[in-house]
């Protein structure tokens, strides 16, 4: 009995010194890495962007104070919020597209009216009849090169008028036919009176009746009001 009370120490010692021995155990623990420290420029960024943002929070810590706590007053308080955002956000693109503000109402208006390119050619009260009756005149006595090239002047004249944001005098012919705020159907009008005029004042190349129907054709186009809606 004394021997088999003796023996149980040295079998638990030998037991500990046999789980110390496992090299698949690890005792010895180190601390983790410390992460290192964000640049000094991001830090900054991250305090500019909560003091930036810090006065919405408010905002809408406050209009939530203000409804009900009820779930559907939040549920319409958030609908209300992400249409105003909505809104903002279509005004925002809209005055980057034409150069103007331009309400989601308006934008409504024009589409509700998809056959306008269809309909019979009344360029919104535009002296764009008086300009091409100009032109046909010019192009009657054989000046074709003259006449487009007055087509050109005022086409540039019209979209002066309908996009403000892109009269530079500093544009070119060229970059205003790449122009992101003028709309798709006008961008390959007015490239082609513009490559007329390349073609026949820089180029030195003869202007025919068919260049000048060609350009015709393409300003009477361009003076349309629907072509300015998209």
């Amino acid at each position: 009995m004394a021997a088999a009370a003796a023996a149980g120490p040295d079998r638990l010692a030998a037991a500990h010194a046999a789980l110390c021995a496992d090299p698949s155990i690890q005792f010895g623990l180190t601390r983790p890495p410390v992460p290192p420290e964000p640049p000094a420029w991001l830090k900054a960024l991250g305090r500019w962007l909560a003091d930036l943002f810090r006065p919405i929070g408010r905002l809408l810590r406050w209009l939530t104070n203000l409804v009900p706590d009820a779930p559907y007053a939040r549920i319409l308080l958030w609908t209300l919020l992400a249409g105003i955002a909505v809104a903002v956000i279509w005004m925002v693109v809209a005055r980057i597209r034409s150069g103007e503000w331009r309400l989601p109402a308006r934008r409504r208006r024009a589409s509700a009216t998809p056959d306008a390119d269809h309909d019979e050619w009344m360029p919104d009260a535009a002296p764009a009849p008086a300009w091409l009756r100009e032109a046909d005149r010019l192009a009657a006595e054989g000046r074709h090169a003259e006449a487009i090239h007055y087509l050109l002047f005022h086409s540039i004249d019209d979209i002066a008028r309908r996009r403000p944001a892109l009269r530079q005098s500093s544009l070119t012919s060229r970059e205003l036919a790449s122009a992101p705020m003028l709309p798709a159907a006008v961008r390959p009008l007015f490239a082609r009176i513009a490559g007329l005029v390349e073609r026949s004042l820089f180029g030195g190349r003869p202007v025919t009746d068919g260049d000048w129907q060609t350009a015709r054709t393409a300003y009477a186009d361009l003076a349309l009001p629907g072509r300015w809606q998209a």
